[in-house]
């Protein structure tokens, strides 16, 4: 069975900076970007505001390409026929206005040694300021910790999955830290800190932007009877996620998967439900393998 990716906070200035792929061979096998802190991303959840967006296609078969921009760059997203929610979604949003966007990695390479990142978007959803400040804030931990594991590992004679782990960090940051050190011949981790420190500013009030009040329009499925049921299932799963987050540190997704099946949710819709949750800033995962209300 094929194991569900992480969906990974990183700001634009360390994703757009990355310069490995590591592709995957066979089939549904998944390919990752390696950022120079470590982030093995195929999935990323990013939040910031749309400030631009281009139909390059046509009225028939829209392709729609966007900006969002975070207070450390910008993230390149676009999606067509293939992504038929997030177009759809992205058909109705007026920019400026803050977004959270849950997508795949995806890479341009025109000519050897060049890479270019983009987001090719699942779930795009309008949020409002509070989730962007919360998910700067969540960015910031993940990537100070990032940091601290590629600086342990350097100091390392031969870094190893097994040496970090043994240090407290987790399996797939501590792959993801050993395959950067041996691609980047080196990484300002300054620089990286900057980045943390210019984006907490932004959560000061003079650092605010202004989005024009405009009507949120409500997610399709909310607006279709036939979906209900979808409803029903979320606020089922919210109830379970609530009553297994005992210590406050998120409920462990093994159990979720339990309890949901008991309520008649099987995993792979489970998946698709939680999916959902996370796009609408409803709950997040504090660390891996857990799921936490926000």
């Amino acid at each position: 069975m094929i194991s569900r990716e992480v969906a990974w906070r990183t700001f634009a200035a360390e994703y757009n900076a990355s310069s490995l792929e590591v592709k995957g061979e066979g089939e549904r096998v998944p390919s990752y970007v390696i950022t120079p802190l470590g982030a093995m991303i195929n999935r990323l959840f990013v939040v910031g505001v749309l400030t631009d967006i281009e139909n390059t296609g046509t009225e028939e078969e829209p392709f729609w390409k966007a900006r969002i921009t975070d207070p450390t760059g910008t993230f390149y997203i676009s999606a067509g026929q293939y992504q038929p929610e997030a177009a759809i979604a992205l058909a109705r949003i007026k920019p400026p206005e803050f977004i959270a966007v849950v997508g795949k990695s995806r890479t341009y390479s025109p000519e050897e040694g060049a890479l270019y990142v983009s987001i090719r978007p699942e779930k795009v959803t309008v949020v409002d300021e509070k989730i962007r400040d919360y998910w700067i804030l969540e960015t910031c931990k993940s990537t100070l910790k990032r940091i601290s594991a590629a600086e342990e590992a350097r100091r390392m004679e031969n870094p190893t999955v097994e040496s970090l782990m043994k240090l407290g960090f987790s399996r797939l940051l501590s792959e993801g830290v050993v395959r950067s050190v041996a691609h980047y011949q080196s990484v300002d981790f300054e620089k990286y800190r900057a980045v943390v420190i210019d984006a907490l500013r932004y959560l000061l009030p003079e650092y605010q932007m202004e989005i024009p009040e405009t009507p949120v329009e409500l997610p399709e499925e909310i607006d279709e009877e036939g979906n209900i049921d979808n409803i029903d299932n979320e606020e089922k799963v919210l109830a379970i996620i609530d009553r297994l987050d005992k210590k406050g540190k998120g409920a462990p997704w093994d159990e979720i998967v339990e309890e949901a099946r008991k309520e008649g949710i099987e995993k792979d819709e489970l998946e698709e439900i939680t999916n959902s949750l996370l796009d609408k800033g409803m709950i997040y995962e504090p660390i891996l393998g857990k799921m936490k209300r926000i």
